[in-house]
């Protein structure tokens, strides 16, 4: 299920930003993207996003903006400094036409610049609560369009169960023109047909034809998607599973058609029921 959140806070050393983006996916897969400080606790971060969500790819990046004052007191490392200039000196007797580096070179050199170290436990349970914060924020999107997905599933369970009606009410119709039409090609034949065999062969259409279970099973499916829908608990999975039974069911009633108006409808199941799995693969 898709979702974005963002929660800034500040701390004893500058501004904590949580940026969290979620986009479907069949199970969890969380990543993160964080400062050195924080990379001894990523394990307990991930734990924090298990316990809030249970389906989709999240992306968790964390950004620290250190204070100005902070920034002030990074030290230089006036040792490495002079042994760069040492070795530049060197170079450009070696090389006269090399061009020597300016300061700024010289200052993004690595270990130059120190910056002061702090105390990272404070910090990083300032983390922990922005998380926290974030992940409350993208579970409310994620609600909000749950709730969107259940009334569109819900409508097409309406739908599903009309059409299931419609084709239950026109069996008899279809079986009595599937007898009408068996007994005109024994009269074209013009030959005399024994009633008892005769009575086994349309029995024998009956059944072939005979779709009551799969119209049961359809209704069945749609009360349960119902009731899962009405859980508390992470139901995609579950919804999943009720999808392949309902096209499986779908499949059956097209296969057993004996007349248009039929085999529409089981197409018709089938564009309704594509419809919800497709949304279903964003739902937890």
């Amino acid at each position: 299920m898709t979702g974005f959140a963002r929660q800034s806070a500040e701390s004893g050393v500058g501004t904590l930003t949580w940026e969290l983006r979620a986009v479907n996916h069949r199970y969890l897969d969380v990543q993160f993207r964080l400062p050195e400080e924080f990379r001894p606790i990523e394990q307990a971060f991930k734990q924090q996003v298990s316990a809030a969500l249970k389906r989709g790819k999240i992306e968790c990046a964390l950004h620290l903006r250190r204070d100005l004052d902070q920034r002030a007191e990074m030290q230089l490392n006036e040792d490495l400094v002079q042994l760069i200039g040492t070795r530049v000196t060197e170079i450009r007797k070696a090389l006269p036409d090399a061009s020597a580096p300016n300061a700024i070179d010289v200052l993004r050199w690595p270990g130059v610049i120190a910056e002061t170290q702090i105390d990272s436990e404070p910090l990083q349970k300032d983390a922990g609560e922005l998380l926290d914060q974030a992940l409350q924020a993208m579970s409310a999107m994620r609600a909000s369009e749950g709730e969107r997905i259940a009334a569109m599933l819900e409508s097409r369970c309406k739908d599903i169960s009309a059409l299931a009606a419609a084709v239950r009410k026109r069996l008899p119709d279809v079986l009595a023109a599937a007898h009408a039409k068996q007994r005109e090609r024994i009269e074209r034949l013009d030959i005399e047909a024994d009633p008892a065999r005769l009575e086994v062969e349309l029995a024998l259409i009956a059944q072939k034809l005979d779709v009551d279970e799969e119209l049961d099973r359809l209704e069945s499916h749609v009360v349960e998607i119902a009731q899962v829908l009405k859980s508390d608990e992470p139901v995609g999975r579950r919804l999943d599973f009720l999808m392949q039974e309902l096209n499986r069911e779908a499949n059956t009633l097209g296969s057993k058609s004996a007349d248009a108006e039929t085999t529409k409808a089981a197409v018709d199941l089938k564009v309704l029921i594509e419809q919800m799995r497709e949304q279903i693969q964003n739902v937890e």
